[in-house]
């Protein structure tokens, strides 16, 4: 039987290339469960910006503001949008009395992006670079209502999204109603544009 060739691999050849298989699975898994939640959350902050550029437009069509109302929810913050029925401007006491009506239903960010909420991390600095400004993840004013005129201004202010590792934020210009996506980089310490 010398002429014949083994086709066959011994325990050892297959126990070694297992052991190389689970190797190369336990370092590649974290690693894109990893880019997973960094796309999902800069898909997050893009939608959301687009959301704001999108109520920016219909204030303009509509002659009349448009705003983006925040409620604190649970799991997080939900969103409705809403159009100024008195030209006054989006206001709490409207929207209570039915004077200024909805657009859009309630939505959460994670309905659409699952792990993905509404806060600045622990530990990182706004987009100003202040430290220890508290982790609140909607910071437009107390009202918690961001608002889009018919001039195309909006009320300033920037909304941080973030997934299990990834630190997004939405910049709102309130001169010009545009937006910015900015992402935190751990390695550099800074604000990136997106």
């Amino acid at each position: 039987m010398r002429g014949m060739s083994s086709a066959a691999y011994t325990l050892l050849e297959l126990l070694f290339v297992m052991a190389i298989t689970a190797t190369v699975a336990s370092v590649a898994v974290p690693l894109t469960s990893d880019a997973i939640d960094a796309q999902r959350t800069r898909m997050a902050a893009r939608y959301f910006a687009a959301r704001i550029a999108e109520a920016r437009m219909q204030a303009v069509m509509r002659s009349a503001s448009v705003g983006l109302k925040f409620e604190p929810g649970s799991p997080d913050y939900r969103f409705t949008s809403y159009l100024d029925g008195n030209h006054n401007g989006v206001r709490t006491a409207d929207i209570r009395s039915g004077v200024d009506r909805p657009l859009i239903g309630a939505e959460h960010i994670g309905d659409n992006f699952p792990a993905v909420r509404f806060g600045l991390m622990a530990g990182l600095p706004d987009v100003n670079g202040a430290a220890n400004t508290g982790t609140d993840g909607v910071r437009i004013g107390s009202a918690r209502i961001l608002t889009m005129s018919a001039n195309g201004t909006a009320t300033a202010g920037t909304l941080y999204l973030h997934g299990r590792r990834v630190q997004c934020a939405v910049r709102v210009l309130g001169i010009t109603g545009r937006t910015r996506v900015l992402e935190y980089h751990t390695g550099d310490r800074k604000w990136i544009n997106r």
